[in-house]
């Protein structure tokens, strides 16, 4: 627990938003608060940061130093040498999820990570709640910083947080009620260096949960069934099919129906779906698992899956023109993400790949994309390592930026085609984040028809 007391004083490392958000909150709260930030110099009315939040910019100095409690944020890298020193000082280091779960105790709180999957299942997992419990907020990776939301939170509140292997890292005492465990695959590797430290990361969601909560995990997962073992939680698999789970509570799918099973009750539900992926389905499995959990009707669950159309940016169908589908997947930052999008659909795709490269091989799509791709257009940062690891699976086009990639492609596609941009890097060679690519696609599918 941090002790609110203004003669603390805290050192926030990065003005991002979650860095320019937790700054805000603890000067609200009465500490001297001092921000670093290694990028070029802003003001705080540009960022939206209070006034009395003294700033530095181009890189972190020994002011930082200075702070009672260090605050770090998600992304950072734990061999800056500014956090060297702080560790030698035995100056505390937190996260801003740490920091922020300080001022606020909510009824409870459902926590989602994996690599893929997180921000479909955390945004229905709010959708279904909301319904029985009017006072559900939203935040974490999912674009709300936990410092801006943890204001509205009292006694009868439900938190649902989407958390990154980052904000995870950064915070090993963290402890939800319901934790959702999508899947593991390489992924930040650049930032996590082994794919075990990575593994470790995400096994913070559910490290220290109780006897009294739930652990909710791909039972497909190998990561997952060998992590789970450590918790002290109840744990609730779920798979595609059930075949295999080997515990009472579980959820999966058979025949066109869900069922979820908690103590040797099942519970039966039929969804209309409108998310196009078979991995669609265990997101449906998770989500309503977490939301039955709390004490949702199956009937509510039932209804809001069936009015659920998805989440921006993943999948999205944008649209058609003359005969030929455009489908925005910029939030496929990673290879394993790609090869969901992939599964998909039957063949004919149009496929954009590029950024910034993450560390992570693309051989592993490279048998789909033989199977279902008639061509490759190549942008970003990335484009050379990806044009070498797939080299003849499947023609390719280096055309650079994103808006050359869409005029290629429909000077080239026909009828019956599928475009699909999913790109399998980071989107920070070229844009500020996913959601700006993934807007920039459509602005330019949209210029196809004027």
């Amino acid at each position: 627990m941090v002790k609110q007391n203004n003669k603390i004083k805290i050192s926030v490392l990065g003005l991002g938003k979650s860095g320019i958000a937790c700054a805000n909150l603890a000067v609200s709260k009465g500490y001297d608060v001092f921000a670093s930030d290694s990028g070029k110099q802003r003001t705080h009315k540009e960022m939206k940061l209070n006034n009395k939040v003294s700033v530095e910019f181009g890189g972190h100095s020994g002011k930082v130093l200075d702070g009672d409690i260090i605050i770090k944020s998600p992304g950072l890298p734990c061999e800056l040498e500014i956090l060297k020193q702080a560790k030698k000082r035995n100056i505390p280091v937190l996260s801003e999820l740490d920091f922020a779960l300080n001022f606020a105790k909510p009824k409870k709180i459902i926590a989602v990570t994996g690599t893929n999957g997180k921000t479909t299942v955390t945004t229905l997992i709010y959708e279904i709640i909301k319904k029985s419990y009017k006072n559900t907020f939203v935040a974490g990776n999912i674009g709300f910083a936990i410092s801006d939301v943890v204001k509205k939170l009292n006694s009868s509140s439900v938190l649902v947080l989407e958390l990154s292997s980052y904000q995870l890292e950064d915070s090993p005492g963290f402890r939800p009620n319901i934790s959702v465990s999508m899947n593991i695959t390489p992924d930040h590797l650049k930032h996590h260096h082994t794919m075990a430290n990575y593994v470790k990361a995400k096994a913070n969601i559910f490290i220290n949960q109780k006897n009294n909560d739930y652990a909710v995990y791909n039972y497909n997962d190998k990561y997952l069934r060998k992590s789970v073992q450590k918790t002290n939680a109840k744990i609730f698999a779920f798979n595609y099919t059930g075949n295999g789970i080997e515990t009472k509570n579980c959820a999966y799918y058979k025949d066109g129906n869900f069922y979820i099973t908690k103590g040797g009750r099942t519970v039966k539900f039929c969804p209309k779906i409108n998310i196009v992926g078979r991995h669609n389905i265990d997101n449906i499995l998770a989500a309503s698992t977490a939301a039955y959990l709390t004490g949702t009707e199956i009937s509510v669950i039932e209804k809001v899956v069936s009015a659920f159309k998805g989440v921006e940016h993943r999948i999205e169908f944008v649209k058609e023109i003359n005969g030929v589908k455009y489908y925005n997947d910029s939030k496929a930052t990673n290879v394993d993400s790609t090869k969901v999008a992939l599964e998909s659909f039957d063949k004919n795709i149009q496929l954009i790949l590029g950024g910034q490269d993450k560390g992570s091989p693309y051989k592993p799509i490279f048998n789909l994309i033989k199977k279902k791709v008639k061509n490759i257009f190549l942008i970003g940062q990335a484009a050379q390592i990806i044009k070498k690891e797939l080299n003849k699976a499947a023609p390719m086009f280096e055309c650079g930026t994103l808006d050359n990639a869409v005029k290629k492609i429909f000077s080239l596609a026909e009828h019956g085609d599928i475009v699909l941009f999913s790109p399998a890097c980071a989107s920070f060679d070229q844009f500020d984040n996913f959601e700006q690519r993934g807007k920039e696609f459509k602005i330019e599918v949209e210029k196809l028809n004027a």
